[in-house]
């Protein structure tokens, strides 16, 4: 059974992607935080720059912080962003 969840942008990422949020059906293989990242990534161009594995982006599970190995689940709402600096 496929799980759907809500996927939200913010920052430089949302800019990058030219998206804020949209909503998913994720394939089985895509279970983690760090699978969807990957997923995402999938699609090419802006997606696979802005989401590579070289860059640091944030994630976070049902507003709070997530790990890379964070298992996704069936409403989830999940965000990714840069990480925040503050002074």
């Amino acid at each position: 059974m496929a799980v759907k969840v809500t996927v939200l942008f913010f920052a430089g990422l949302r800019e990058a992607l030219g998206c804020t949020r949209e909503s998913l059906e994720l394939p089985a293989h895509v279970q983690t935080a760090q699978d969807l990242q990957a997923h995402l990534r999938e699609r090419g161009g802006a997606w696979a720059e802005a989401l590579s594995t070289g860059r640091t982006v944030r994630v976070a599970v049902d507003q709070a912080m997530a790990a890379a190995e964070t298992r996704l689940h069936e409403g989830a709402e999940v965000a990714f962003f840069p990480p925040v600096t503050g002074g």
